[in-house]
């Protein structure tokens, strides 16, 4: 059987873009562990142009082809695709909804439920339409004085609260505000990064999180791992990626009840299946000292970086990563 001409997609030009191409390695490295696959990594700019690591330029056709610049290179047919791009236009449907167009088969969730996901307000209204409890929020379409005054209103009820961007990543565009003062000008920075804003009420409460995944015509949900930070921080960006990070994770996480855990891990399945996920994802949760579950967030294309969560707990799981990829695609493909 000939190999299957595989476009591993990275970076993207926005704020993960270094993310991107970190996650682009291990995906690199998964797939050179098989015969199966003929890997061209290409990488994404901020101006939407595509370029080889050692800079040659191309571009994506019509026809599902890579098309080389120096006209010298011949046209390099793709059969698949997976764009490992976090943020836009990766987790937001956008480039999804073009490989549709063009009939490109691809890995990772479909452009709805991509971009449902990725917009906070629109994920947190498919959560309660789901009937699994989420973060208790506000949502603001434009930068005012009524907008400011909702937050204020709602730090005075909740106590503190988190502005997060609507329309980026995870820990892009977030901010936890512990003084009333703030408001206005955390309001100014996050809309700098979105159209719409939520805040939410700051729950103090353990953050723990679900790889869910398809593996041979199932989904799978892992045992719930759990981040744990500094008391006096949150699991920001910078916290996320800087190499002095006080946070560290667990791959699985202590002291759970086998019934919160599976609880946990039910209201997982329930929101991929739901909102008709499709290949991975990592579902974030909290998990209050009174044990009141709450949904925080759902990453659709979820980091493989080495400090990343969701390979780590596939692995705990008893699954290979490239066996994963091989059976993911090939189902995708027919070629089972």
């Amino acid at each position: 059987m000939p190999k299957i001409n595989l476009l591993l997609l990275c970076g993207g030009g926005g704020a993960e873009h270094d993310i991107s191409l970190m996650s682009a390695r291990f995906f690199e490295s998964s797939l050179a562990k098989s015969d199966k696959f003929s890997v061209l990594k290409l990488v994404l700019d901020k101006h939407g142009h595509y370029h080889t690591e050692d800079g040659k330029l191309c571009d994506l056709t019509n026809r599902r082809e890579i098309r080389f610049e120096d006209n010298n290179t011949p046209a390099w047919p793709v059969d698949y695709v997976i764009p490992c791009i976090h943020g836009f236009p990766g987790e937001t449907g956008d480039i999804q909804s073009y490989f549709n167009l063009i009939q490109l088969p691809y890995f990772g969730c479909e452009s709805e439920a991509s971009s449902n996901c990725f917009n906070k307000i629109t994920a947190k209204m498919w959560f309660s339409a789901l009937g699994v409890p989420n973060t208790p929020y506000i949502f603001l379409h434009q930068l005012d004085d009524d907008a400011i005054k909702q937050t204020e209103t709602a730090f005075d009820h909740w106590g503190s609260v988190f502005v997060k961007a609507a329309s980026q990543g995870s820990s892009v565009g977030c901010y936890k505000v512990d003084v009333k003062a703030n408001i206005a000008n955390v309001l100014k920075d996050a809309f700098s990064y979105a159209p719409y804003v939520v805040v939410e009420q700051t729950i103090h409460a353990r953050e723990l999180e679900v790889a869910v995944y398809q593996y041979q015509g199932e989904v799978v949900a892992t045992l719930p791992g759990e981040i744990i930070c500094d008391s006096n921080t949150f699991y920001s960006f910078d916290e996320k990626y800087a190499k002095n990070s006080k946070a560290r994770t667990d791959v699985v996480a202590e002291n759970l009840s086998p019934e919160i855990s599976q609880l946990i891990r039910d209201y997982a399945i329930k929101a991929f299946k739901g909102m008709k996920l499709r290949h991975l994802s990592r579902i974030d949760f909290f998990l209050t000292d009174d044990n009141q579950i709450l949904l925080n967030e759902i990453n659709t294309f979820p980091g493989l970086t080495p400090i990343s969560m969701f390979p780590k707990m596939l692995q705990n799981h008893g699954h290979d990563f490239t066996e994963y990829l091989i059976d993911v695609i090939g189902q995708q493909l027919d070629l089972t």
